[in-house]
């Protein structure tokens, strides 16, 4: 992976969507895992929690100042519409976009209600009689676990950590409803890793520069002070989406 300055504009900022707690250890290791994929000397990285219920679909758009978008873990967020409205914006504008754990969670609840067309697809865990519980309870807990995950070929996932096979490590009780998998047969959102039994563990968008979700929490490799190969990929995308912006308003005060 080729490193990206910044040149005269020596930060990034990344938006992360959900609700800040002292006492979710991945709220404090997700700053730590960022710097940690930041190349030595090249810039620096300006985190801002953006709180769910601060969302809304008519005030979507301050969602477009920064230049990635996180969706972290602690779910049930408070306003689970605004969550899904930013994991919309960063899709639709082609933002640079992870979610891990409850990230992952509402980015298929996302595109099984945006792009898929059904609006019923919910999260049992705020939505207990939901119609249609694309977000189901695990058969068994994922809390405080690390499990393995085989990655398909061809995805940007196997592509980033340059293996078959990875252990990660998890933090969760629900995921995606098996007798819904088969929604993810066709179309822009493609498994991209799964456990033994076949559970999906990673997906990504085809048709966006990054647009990864993972049930596991990568996050917590910084607990070790380890670079995750993910967060490298995400934040290098930012990069690369800041200087695409840069040039194109250059070109635009040119014109």
């Amino acid at each position: 992976m080729m490193e990206t300055k910044l040149n005269s504009v020596n930060h990034l900022r990344i938006a992360l969507v959900g609700d800040y707690s002292s006492q979710i250890e991945a709220h404090r290791a997700i700053p730590a895992a960022l710097d940690l994929a930041v190349p030595a000397g090249n810039f620096k990285i300006v985190t801002e929690f953006v709180e769910t219920e601060s969302i809304s679909e008519p005030g979507k758009q301050k969602l477009a100042a920064f230049d990635a978008i996180w969706c972290v873990p602690g779910s049930p967020y408070r306003n689970m519409d605004g969550a899904l409205t930013a994991i919309g914006f960063a899709r639709e504008n082609e933002i640079p976009f992870l979610g891990t754990c409850g990230g992952f969670q509402h980015a298929l609840v996302e595109y099984a209600r945006n792009v898929l067309g059904i609006s019923e697809a919910d999260h049992v865990e705020s939505n207990p009689d939901a119609k249609m519980p694309l977000i189901s309870p695990l058969s068994c807990s994922l809390v405080g676990r690390s499990g393995e995950i085989w990655l398909k070929e061809g995805t940007r996932a196997k592509s980033a950590y340059g293996t078959e096979k990875i252990t990660e490590n998890f933090h969760c009780n629900y995921g995606l409803n098996p007798d819904f998998s088969s929604l993810l047969a066709t179309g822009d959102l493609k498994v991209s890793g799964v456990d033994e039994q076949g559970a999906v563990r990673i997906v990504e968008l085809t048709n966006h520069p990054f647009f990864v979700a993972t049930l596991f929490q990568p996050e917590l490799s910084a607990l070790s002070g380890s670079k995750h190969p993910l967060i490298l990929e995400f934040v290098h995308s930012a990069t690369n989406f800041r200087a695409m912006r840069k040039a194109q308003s250059a070109a635009q005060n040119k014109a």
